[in-house]
């Protein structure tokens, strides 16, 4: 007897296990993520995206590791995903090798129930004018109509229409800086997990109303009003019954083309929830469109290294906002470097200390690593991409400190020229940490003025900073919106139109996928 039930009770455990796989969805992940300036310069390549294949893309999403109970919902898929450093626009060649991977990739392993589509939403591709658009569309065309694709955004990318009705649920950020990234990708994807361990399928409604209003990201932070109220009244009609999500795009002000302009979008099952709900955030936005406004005191570069100099508290920090690589500027841009080097208070070891960080300089790179520490070199950094506005410097110091391994620059270098200890690298980079400095035998908190290419500051730097000013300077990623050329964007756009008459904000609603 007992002989029988061991054999019953094996025989059930192996059905459970061959039938437990069909009981979980079929979810594919991909995704491609980039900030691209149509108004720089550079190009972007594949390398840039440092892609990830297979279940190597597991290690980008905590929620998605072997331990978190997420990993054993679904039977996962992963393609390929990768995500490079705001840049200039995407050379075709590019976005071809990386979604021709993708499609392969995706074919070896249908049907998918569900495909977790994580982008950002603000890419520019040679010679397409919507990428995300396109990138979803071939990835339709392969997975077929019915598979649930979720997509997950940055706040400060675009939504077409294409976009829209391709994607079934679709959400992004609601805060910028964007300490809310991970919660919001999770989101997406338990978002898609539940409608299909439910069978709830494809939200029936989906609203979307574009806002014609384009703005930098520096201006509509939520750390201040009106962004915090804003984004504040997001999460209330997101979490009711009947309702999926509900977001608020920005945009992206870096590009010109039709689909760069802020955008609400809300989806769930009622009807009229999902068109309260839409219409009373759009409304909400473009009422406060005249209270947005630099997140930090805003002036030109002379005005802010003087309000740096005279000031007591340490560290002052001054973004060099118009060549920021985290928003799209080449990041190669010298000429605030060339102000700095210029300016007599800099020029002796006793001076103020100030911290630069950065330039791209490669043959400078292999002079340092080639001489070492405490060594003297001498070469030409920067404007090797983006030279619109200055040329290259001739750059002569000593060799303070030199790094190695960095997933961005590659290496780093330290040179001092008199009180300026500037960074120079192999590949252009952006510092955000407090590593990114320490690293480097710095210490950010003991300076007397930093230095940054970038825009709004990063939590790390934002906690340390003695006061702060954002400056006004040239490149590819220019704060002053109407110095930019636009010809595509749709007009009227506030502020580049601040008289225009009050926009049709009503609900237009988004055909489902896999419909005309």
């Amino acid at each position: 007897m007992k002989k029988i039930v061991l054999f019953l009770s094996l025989l059930l455990g192996l059905q459970g296990c061959q039938q437990s796989p069909s009981k979980h969805p079929r979810i594919a992940i991909a995704g491609l993520a980039i900030e691209s300036s149509t108004f720089s310069p550079a190009r972007t390549e594949a390398a840039a995206f440092h892609a990830s294949e297979g279940s190597a893309i597991f290690d980008r999403y905590p929620f998605l590791s072997e331990s978190h109970p997420n990993r054993s919902r679904a039977q996962w898929f992963p393609t390929l995903k990768g995500h490079a450093l705001p840049g200039g626009m995407v050379t075709r060649e590019a976005y071809d090798s990386l979604m021709g991977i993708t499609l392969d990739k995706l074919t070896e392993n249908l049907p998918y129930d569900g495909l977790f589509f994580d982008i950002h939403g603000a890419m520019s591709v040679e010679g397409i004018e919507d990428a995300e658009g396109d990138m979803i569309a071939k990835i339709r065309s392969v997975v077929g109509p019915k598979t649930l694709i979720s997509t997950s955004m940055d706040l400060h990318g675009n939504v077409s229409q294409k976009l829209a009705q391709e994607s079934d649920l679709i959400t992004c950020y609601r805060m910028a800086p964007h300490e809310d990234a991970l919660d919001s990708k999770q989101r997406a994807l338990e978002n898609l997990l539940e409608r299909l361990e439910k069978g709830l399928g494809k939200p029936a409604y989906k609203a979307w109303i574009p806002v014609p209003i384009l703005l930098p990201g520096e201006q509509t932070s939520t750390r201040i009003d009106p962004g915090k109220s804003l984004y504040a009244q997001v999460p209330g009609i997101a979490d009711q019954e009947g309702v999926v999500d509900a977001a608020i795009w920005i945009g992206y002000a870096w590009a010109d083309e039709i689909r760069n302009h802020a955008v609400v979008m809300v989806t769930g099952d009622d009807q009229e929830k999902v068109q309260k709900g839409a219409e009373q955030l759009a409304e909400a936005f473009w009422q406060v469109r005249n209270q947005f406004d630099f997140v930090a005191p805003t002036i030109d570069f002379e005005s802010a290294l003087e309000q740096a100099l005279a000031s007591k508290k340490k560290p002052f920090i001054l973004s060099d906002m118009g060549d920021n690589p985290t928003a799209g500027g080449a990041g190669d841009v010298t000429w605030t470097l060339r102000e700095l080097i210029n300016r007599k208070e800099f020029q002796t070891a006793q001076g103020p200390a100030l911290i630069y960080a950065s330039i791209p300089g490669p043959e400078l790179v292999t002079q340092a690593l080639k001489r070492g520490v405490g060594k003297t070199v001498k070469a030409k950094v920067g404007a090797a991409v983006d030279n619109r506005y200055a040329p290259p410097v001739q750059l002569e110091g000593v060799v303070h400190s030199i790094h190695q391994g960095d997933q961005d620059a590659e290496v780093e270098v330290v040179v001092q020229v008199g009180s300026l200890k500037v960074i120079v690298t192999k590949k252009r980079k952006p510092y955000h940490h407090i590593s990114d400095f320490t690293n480097l035998k710095l210490d950010p908190t003991q300076t007397d003025i930093l230095v940054v290419k970038i825009g709004y500051l990063v939590p790390e730097l934002y906690d340390i900073r003695g006061d702060w000013v954002m400056a006004l300077t040239p490149g590819g990623v220019d704060q002053d919106l109407q110095r930019l050329a636009y010809k595509n964007i749709r007009r009227p756009m506030f502020p580049l139109d601040s008289s225009m008459d009050s926009p049709d904000l009503s609900v237009r609603w988004i055909p489902l996928s896999g419909t005309e």
